[in-house]
């Protein structure tokens, strides 16, 4: 099918069109706050809302941001990345605590539940405020978006479960939280939260155990094919070249399987 050139407000649940469109407001969520309203305001979103909380030292996050976008029939809430060096940082270190998850399930590395808390309250705020008309909400993000995404989502699912969203479509998302809590989360989204990973990004193998992923993987091969979830071979191939410096490299596979393009590439080569 051809790369669709509006995205569908009245869908409600997952489809790879529907994937690329989400994929294209993540990659939004890194445009400066003009960008996206216009960008919005294109794709027919009659509203907009920017979420944003600046850190200081020695938080090792300088801010989050996402915004939220809604029209008649559907609204959308975006977190934007971060570098994926910044993430290594400290996603690799081990002696980090944990933080309780939502709604006291399980626990979610401290700087994810740092970076939610800080906007958390707006996103459901905005959410709230502009579902005046029953639409779908979908949840995205890249990278440290994607875990932001799912993490908003499973709070809103625990916590005010009038809020929940129909669904979750990630990119390029580290491992977020341990089991107890991926559990309950792969229960209550099952069929309705989906996690692309692209070929050997390198982002998706941090933080180290005990985190781990939620369910439902979007494996992108080395030649742009998606498949539902990643044979063990393949899993193990992609965890030996990453978990490497050279895997940080501009140049290296890892890093360049990571970007936001590399993402869209993919889902346009599906589409075509």
């Amino acid at each position: 099918m051809p790369v669709p050139s509006a995205i569908d407000h009245t869908a409600r649940e997952y489809s790879l069109t529907q994937a690329y469109w989400l994929a294209r407001a993540s990659d939004l969520a890194y445009k400066d706050d003009a960008v996206i309203d216009r960008q919005a305001a294109d794709w027919g979103f009659d509203q907009v809302r920017h979420h944003a909380t600046r850190f200081t030292p020695p938080f090792p996050l300088q801010d989050t941001q996402a915004y939220t976008m809604a029209s008649d029939h559907m609204i959308v809430t975006a977190f934007r990345g971060t570098e994926p060096q910044e993430l290594r940082d400290w996603l690799s270190d081990a002696t980090t605590p944990p933080w309780p998850g939502p709604g006291g399930t399980g626990f979610v590395h401290y700087g994810f539940a740092e970076a939610l808390a800080s906007v958390l309250p707006d996103v459901e705020k905005a959410v709230t405020g502009l579902r005046t008309n029953g639409q779908s909400v979908w949840f995205t993000g890249h990278s440290l978006g994607g875990a932001l995404a799912m993490l908003a989502a499973a709070h809103l699912a625990l916590e005010a479960p009038n809020l929940r969203a129909d669904c979750v479509v990630t990119f390029g998302q580290p491992r977020t939280c341990e089991r107890l809590l991926a559990a309950v989360y792969d229960k209550a989204f099952k069929g309705r939260s989906y996690r692309f990973v692209n070929n050997n990004d390198i982002v998706p193998q941090l933080p180290p155990e005990p985190f781990t992923h939620v369910e439902a993987l979007k494996h992108i091969d080395a030649k742009g094919v998606i498949h539902d979830g990643q044979s063990l071979l393949a899993g193990l191939s992609s965890r030996a070249k990453g978990l490497t410096e050279a895997a940080f490299s501009p140049t290296g596979e890892g890093l360049r399987d990571h970007f936001m393009r590399s993402y869209l590439t993919a889902l346009e080569k599906n589409l075509a």
